[in-house]
């Protein structure tokens, strides 16, 4: 794994080991689901051997910094366990042992897996010099010393390369830069999030080189859950805006799974949407939050954690999934179906979702070649599927 994705990997684990909060299903990462212990159980396991990450490593499998989003916790899971008999035949083709993952391994490496597209690729240069000019950005601002001078020099935007510092300024000051537009009758403009990649990669392009300010880099990327939920209710977002159904329903629920925005994606939603957000304020008499770099940053990563377990899995559900995918062809549930594996409903010690993937994983190991002797093929299951069969599992162990 080469550098830049080691550090992005370390900045996501160091910041994002938070629980956001009650309004929540469950917590984000405990201290069995860190990335960045994630990252050395790729490693330890041999993954790197059969798939990549952003272009680094074996090339047999997909390259899984590369995986489109959404993916929760469940989406990863499943992904894994419909993919195994092909992952264990290229596995013994090129042997490469099965690796066995306890528990936390395994809530670590979905962690890691998890948060490998919070960051995005660079921007293309020359498309953002373009996109200065034609946005009009360059009628106010100026740029390595090119551009107007109505609005600030952006050449200290260009230093850190942030979207989340782009997303911060561009937000404080759109009404002041709305005004200025409206003056000089330029039409106010959108951004797509590829669009505000480039621009950004434009303005590192032009700015001259600086030291780094003595009080660290402002790269702020990518937050602290908790303190952006804390956020979240302070700067009084949830007026109109709800989390997993809890808070106003003027704008759209950001936990909604089309919402797991990557930075750029947040940032130049941020921009697009300012003028409808700030209308919506003014007509409650809400004042217009001022928000630091940081706040933006801790904001960003409260919103992208909560996608991570998505839905909750429903036991009752489960147990449809443990009779419609063939489980009790091989299992019982309390003493009905099969006696060739354990009775489910006595398992005991699954007691949180990694506990319970790395259950399947393992048994897996077993049940591919029962599946292969008795001809049954290979039970693929849906995320959904997969959340409500965790959910059956756990249940199975909780007192009654």
């Amino acid at each position: 794994m080469n550098l830049a994705v080691r550090w992005a990997v370390a900045a996501v684990a160091c910041l994002l080991l938070y629980s956001p909060g009650a309004a929540l299903a469950q917590p984000l990462f405990s201290p069995s689901q860190d990335p960045v212990a994630g990252s050395r159980v790729f490693g330890a396991k041999g993954c790197g051997k059969c798939h990549s990450i952003n272009g680094v490593g074996g090339k047999i499998g997909p390259d899984l910094g590369r995986i489109p989003r959404p993916r929760s916790f469940y989406d990863l899971a499943a992904a894994m366990w419909n993919h195994l008999p092909e992952m264990a035949e290229r596995m013994r083709k090129f042997g490469i042992a099965r690796p066995y993952l306890d528990p936390r391994e395994t809530g670590d490496l979905i962690a890691f897996l998890y948060t490998l597209n919070y960051f995005d690729p660079p921007g293309n240069v020359q498309a953002g010099s373009r996109l200065f000019t034609e946005k009009k950005c360059v009628a106010c601002h100026q740029v390595g010393g090119a551009g107007g001078v109505v609005g600030p020099n952006l050449d200290g935007l260009a230093q850190f390369g942030s979207p989340i510092l782009i997303a911060a300024a561009m937000w404080n000051h759109g009404p002041a830069m709305a005004e200025a537009m409206r003056v000089r009758k330029i039409e106010r403009p959108t951004f797509k999030d590829s669009e505000l990649l480039d621009l950004i990669a434009y303005l590192r392009s032009t700015a001259p080189p600086r030291p780094a300010p003595a009080e660290g880099p402002l790269y702020v990327l990518p937050g602290r859950s908790e303190e952006g939920r804390r956020l979240f209710l302070d700067k009084r977002c949830i007026l109109c805006h709800s989390v997993g159904g809890v808070g106003g329903q003027v704008g759209p629920d950001l936990a909604e799974r089309g919402l797991n925005w990557s930075l750029t994606q947040f940032a130049a939603a941020m921009w697009n949407k300012a003028p409808a957000m700030m209308e919506a304020m003014r007509a409650r008499e809400i004042a217009v939050p001022q928000l630091q770099a940081e706040e933006m940053a801790d904001l960003v990563a409260y919103l992208y954690s909560v996608r991570y377990f998505a839905e909750p899995g429903d036991p009752a559900r489960g147990r449809q999934v443990v009779g419609e995918k063939g489980c009790l062809g091989c299992h019982s549930v309390s003493g009905a179906g099969g006696k060739v594996a354990s009775d489910l409903a006595r398992l005991k010690g699954l007691d949180a979702p990694g506990t319970v993937i790395a259950a399947l994983w393992n048994h897996s190991f077993i049940m591919e070649h029962r599946a292969e002797r008795r001809k049954v093929s290979w039970p693929k299951l849906r995320p959904e599927e997969m959340a409500d069969l965790v959910a059956f599992l756990q249940a199975q162990g909780r007192p009654r």
